[in-house]
């Protein structure tokens, strides 16, 4: 294990708050002397299926306490999702049915392994205690609070000063949110900046519990592709972890410029040091944004994949977005099927066919319901439109010998595949 100074160094780089600072670095002592690992609490609530790189902040910081010898506690909140997280928002949450909830935490603990050691991570829900804590205990927790401080939240104060309604189980949230942290004895609590007044509400009520209360680690809010809002699915600026890397690439390569180097100090194993070099290079114009934004997309897609699928990805979208690019047919067609676009095939049989195996080039184009008439062919194929493996079609009289495999193509991204019967 390393020194307490040594991971209390790493520990900080990229953290947008930790409180208080001194209090981790005693624990850290600790740790370090009994051989001891802290107890790091992360706490998500299942409200969507899909986890995105604005989640993998966190998650990545807490992949480093594992890495640091520290044990995580990924803490699903199946119950806390019930109530629904009013941080940010103006209106009350509607609340999801279970199976919906329970469904969303299947796969969210599936996509937060890309992040995290699954050997070294302790899966909980919070509906183990919450499904039976006593209405007696709950009176005890919610005296430790009063309505003045709830509406010191700027969310509640802006809702209430607009006369907005505020259900009152909203008020529940950060309390219960706070008890997870005394169910599970903490260390380190870690969550975005948005969660700060959840996660102090956790040192609370662990003073009231007797325990020694929790360091609290806020992490930085990734904004979206539009570099402006937080990303979010609702918003449709995510990059999602489990997107094929074609999607991630394209996605990460529409990002504004100004918003790269944040990028690359929140989502890439690219080090401070390195970010720093890059940041400035920029800035003297040694290197181009393209460049730099082809290096933070294969960064990124290497870790959620691998580095040659970061290498396939930017092929791809080379291959879409670079006119006059040299590319074969199999390219395009492997391209094209990479995008999700299911490649037709198009039956060629006897009867199709002359006496001496050929087909006319009109009758396939029109066969592969790419033209309604032999007109429209003809037409397609005099503007230079269609293809026939990779070559352009010179005129409409062609004729062709038809083999399993051969690829029709007319304009850019419409193909069909040959599936040829000979006659038996």
């Amino acid at each position: 294990m390393k020194s307490a100074d040594e991971q209390l160094f790493i520990i900080q780089d990229g953290t947008e708050e930790i409180i208080p600072v001194e209090e981790l670095k005693e624990k850290l002592e600790r740790s370090v002397k009994m051989g001891m690992p802290l107890k790091i609490k992360y706490g998500v609530d299942p409200t969507a299926p899909d986890l995105h790189l604005g989640h993998a902040v966190p998650l990545r910081k807490l992949r480093q306490f594992q890495d640091l010898g520290h044990e995580v506690q990924l803490l699903i909140g199946d119950y806390t999702a019930r109530v629904g997280d009013p941080t940010e928002r103006s209106a009350t949450r509607p609340q999801l049915p279970v199976e919906v909830i329970m469904e969303n935490a299947r796969t969210y603990t599936e996509q937060a392994f890309k992040v995290l050691d699954p050997e070294k991570t302790i899966i909980g829900y919070n509906g183990r205690w919450f499904s039976d804590l006593p209405f007696e205990k709950v009176l005890k927790i919610t005296a430790q609070f009063t309505v003045a401080r709830m509406l010191e939240r700027d969310d509640f104060a802006k809702r209430f000063a607009a006369q907005v309604p505020i259900g009152l189980h909203e008020f529940l949230y950060p309390v219960m949110q706070g008890y997870d942290s005394v169910e599970l004895g903490c260390d380190v609590e870690i969550g975005g900046t948005d969660q700060k007044f959840n996660m102090l509400a956790g040192r609370d009520l662990q003073r009231w519990a007797g325990q020694e209360p929790q360091v609290v680690v806020t992490m930085p809010i990734l904004e979206g592709t539009d570099g402006v809002v937080r990303m979010s699915k609702s918003k449709g600026n995510y990059i999602g972890l489990t997107e094929p890397p074609e999607e991630q690439f394209g996605k990460i390569m529409s990002i504004p410029d100004f918003i790269m180097i944040r990028y690359f100090r929140l989502c890439t194993n690219e080090s401070p040091e390195e970010i720093d070099r890059i940041e400035k290079d920029l800035e003297d114009g040694i290197l181009h944004p393209n460049e730099v934004k082809r290096r933070l997309a294969k960064d990124i897609i290497s870790i959620y994949y691998r580095p040659t699928a970061a290498e396939e990805a930017e092929r791809i979208f080379d291959i879409r977005h670079k006119p006059g690019l040299a590319v074969s047919v199999e390219e395009k067609v492997a391209v094209t099927e990479a995008l999700g676009v299911e490649i037709p095939e198009v039956e060629v049989t006897p009867d199709m066919l002359t006496d001496t195996n050929r087909i006319w080039i009109v009758k396939l184009v029109v066969s592969a319901d790419f033209a309604k008439t032999n007109g429209e062919a003809r037409r397609l194929i005099e503007g230079g439109g269609v293809k026939y493996n990779g070559e352009t079609v010179a005129e409409s009289g062609v004729e062709v010998v038809p083999k399993t495999g051969d690829i029709l193509q007319v304009g850019k991204r419409r193909f069909a595949r040959l599936k040829v019967y000979t006659a038996t």
